[in-house]
């Protein structure tokens, strides 16, 4: 069930292809976001500050993962570029060094971020203890993302080949341990210290480290529709360099995208305080679940573009994108339909006892939000098309171009020019969504039809260049 050969991706139904590739991932990232909608569900037991300490530091966290996100793009596009043209001993290469390249930058980072994070959470100002509790949390959360990352570029090896059944394991182990842990060690539970927000950390760190351990295991022991041999242990700079190649504007798109939520924080923090601080944390947990479907079908259609590439089928590349993006686009405008009817209900959900303004900032951001997320599945699927040719600067400088010359921009001016308040960022965000969405799909459609998969196909198989 939900078997996908490599000759299904290149040969078969695209529909059946992308479904049965997406339904495993769609479970994983609905477990991922379970677990995060638990730990928000504890950390408001905690109270508001700690509530705001954690939507302070998620930019930070966002903009750490950016580095180990580089490497794992990379590896899931050239091991499906490389499985799709029949080359499985220079796939299993790609991973390996996906895995030890996330390892390095995602320790180096944490070492980096643990000397700074007290000087980090203070410069935005916040209220109270937030600063603290905002430090206390990052420190361990940064060695999470590590773990993270290298199963991360494990389970991107097992999706570029295909298979998207092992992925979905890892992280149900992974999300099961972490909900678990996270009451003993916030609260003391049975023989537990309590930690309270250092607690929700440390269930992460444990729970990743889970995952990252069953991920190698399948890798080695071939019971995976993906696995690793001797022969493909050692390291190569020409291998890191084409990962590097094709990754990094990955890393450069989740900077310039962290780095702006950055900016958006400290608006919100400075025109609406802790209570609208506390609604934009509550949005973002809430809408992480909307990029679940988009995500999924998004990381489904570059494993079917890069193979179709690899195999020398541009024509199916192209199809395959434009239904994902119709699948998105849908898919998560309907969550967005329910999201507009019900936010009171969402909000009392993630922070029982919410009222005040805090309640109000929440249910109006939640609506605004709900406006744009039709566009939010348009942009994570038709950029599928370009990350599996490889063109991940296309998605860097159109994620540029949606945070620093919209968001950040329209957040600024209706804030403080308008006189919106924090109401002011919040419509930033949808406005910035739709007009990205609006705009890739349009470039896209451009670039297809001048010959640009065609091109890419050409120059993974040897043919030419990708230009």
């Amino acid at each position: 069930m939900l078997d996908v050969s490599s000759e299904d991706i290149t040969e078969g139904s695209l529909g059946r292809a992308l479904a049965y590739l997406s339904i495993p991932i769609v479970a994983q990232q609905l477990a991922l976001v379970a677990q995060q909608v638990i730990d928000v569900f504890w950390i408001g037991r905690l109270g508001g500050d700690a509530v705001a300490a954690v939507g302070l530091v998620m930019p930070v966290l966002g903009l750490f993962g950016a580095g180990t996100m580089a490497v794992f793009l990379g590896s899931q596009i050239v091991v499906s570029q490389r499985v799709g043209r029949g080359d499985v001993a220079g796939a299993r290469r790609a991973a390996f060094h996906g895995l030890v390249g996330a390892g390095v930058v995602g320790a180096s980072l944490a070492t980096l971020v643990n000397v700074f994070a007290l000087d980090v959470t203070r410069l935005f100002n916040p209220e109270g203890e937030v600063a603290v509790l905002a430090a206390i949390y990052l420190g361990t959360m940064v060695f999470s993302f590590t773990v993270s990352g290298m199963s991360d570029a494990m389970e991107a090896a097992f999706v570029g080949s295909g298979d998207s059944r092992t992925p979905l394991v890892v992280n149900l182990v992974a999300v099961v341990v972490n909900v678990v842990l996270d009451p003993f060690l916030m609260f003391g539970w049975w023989r537990f210290d309590a930690y309270g927000i250092a607690g929700a950390a440390y269930a992460t760190l444990i729970a990743y480290a889970v995952g990252l351990a069953i991920a190698l295991a399948v890798a080695v022991s071939n019971r995976g529709g993906f696995h690793m041999t001797r022969a493909a242990v050692g390291l190569d700079a020409d291998e890191f360099r084409e990962l590097v190649d094709v990754g990094a504007p990955k890393a450069g798109q989740g900077a310039a995208r962290q780095v702006a939520r950055l900016v958006m924080v400290a608006v919100i923090s400075v025109t609406g305080g802790g209570a609208a601080l506390a609604a934009y944390t509550v949005g973002a947990r809430i809408s992480t679940v909307a990029f679940v479907p988009a995500g999924a079908v998004g990381s489904a259609g570059t494993t079917l573009v890069g193979q179709n590439l690899g195999a020398q089928r541009p024509d199916r590349a192209t199809r395959a994108t434009w239904l994902g993006v119709g699948v998105g686009a849908v898919g998560v405008g309907v969550l967005g339909v329910v999201q507009w009817f019900v936010p009171g209900l969402l909000a009392e959900v993630f922070v029982p006892g919410i009222s005040g303004q805090t309640l109000e900032y929440t249910i109006a951001y939640l609506q605004i939000l709900a406006l744009g997320y039709w566009a939010l599945g348009a942009i994570y699927t038709v950029e599928a098309g370009f990350n599996g040719a490889g063109k991940t600067r296309i998605s860097m400088y159109s994620t540029m171009l949606q945070y620093w010359t919209v968001r950040v921009p329209v957040a600024a001016i209706l804030a403080f020019g308008f006189g919106y308040g924090a109401l002011g960022p919040f419509w930033a965000v949808t406005v910035s969504n739709v007009v990205a969405a609006v705009g890739l799909c349009a470039y896209f459609r451009y670039s297809t039809d001048n010959g640009m998969l065609r091109r890419a196909a050409n120059a993974v198989s040897g043919v030419g260049t990708a230009d």
